[in-house]
């Protein structure tokens, strides 16, 4: 069910593989996506099972992701936006996922925490350092993140044009596959990113594409489920 889980004081977060669910094949198990040619019970089935086993009762915060830089604050309806935060407790913060960067965030001590979707757009635009912004407005200070699975920039091919203009946005994204051919390493953006914004980075990934039990678009095409990476502040 978890690529990677830890807890931190008060912090939770998870980010999940694809196993441990209900969805039959091309999307099993645990596919995690909120729309597409899927059986919709069995993705309402699998979202109840990582929340009872990771959350029992919380509140879910999830987004709408439209690769863009748009961050809302937790409490009301599912929104348009590949940001969100929070600083209640017991509101679980959720991102998905098939290659972009979840980027799961916390101050500790604080209690704020965020949640993002960073994929090549989202990069380009600025998505996570607004959400560090976000946050810091709910009183943030000492901020850590956690980047989870995505496409590595030794698989992620793009034209030459695309990673010019991408890199001159954020130079660091600028890679090279294992062939010799142009990539991006959105993952490596991210985290150039957060560091000028004084976050501490922690690295929990693996590719989405090189790895069988993580769901990768890149890979599978419309026949790949949805990752997600989780993030609660424990009462």
């Amino acid at each position: 069910m978890y690529a990677h889980r830890e807890r931190l004081g008060p912090v939770e977060l998870a980010f999940t593989d694809r196993l441990g669910g209900v969805s039959a094949a091309p999307y099993d198990e645990l596919d995690l996506a909120l729309v597409g040619g899927r059986d919709p019970v069995a993705r309402e089935r699998n979202l109840a099972l990582l929340l009872d086993d990771f959350a029992p009762g919380a509140e879910l915060a999830d987004m709408r992701q439209v690769h863009g830089d748009r961050v809302v604050t937790a409490g009301g309806d599912r929104e348009d936006c590949d940001g969100i935060v929070s600083d209640r407790p017991d509101v679980v913060l959720l991102v998905r996922v098939a290659d972009c960067v979840p980027v799961l965030l916390a101050d500790v001590e604080g209690g704020v925490i965020g949640a993002a979707h960073a994929g090549r757009p989202g990069l380009a635009a600025g998505v996570v350092p607004a959400t560090v912004a976000r946050m810091r407005d709910l009183g943030a200070t000492r901020l850590q993140a956690w980047l989870g699975p995505s496409v590595c920039g030794r698989c992620y091919e793009v034209p030459a044009p695309m990673r010019a203009e991408v890199a001159a946005v954020e130079p660091a994204a600028a890679s090279t596959t294992s062939w010799g051919t142009p990539a991006l390493d959105v993952a490596a953006g991210v985290r150039a990113q957060l560091e000028r914004e004084g976050v501490e980075v922690s690295e929990v990934s693996r590719c989405t594409l090189e790895s069988p039990d993580l769901y990768s678009y890149r890979r599978d095409g419309d026949r790949a489920g949805r990752l997600a990476g989780l993030i609660r502040r424990h009462p």
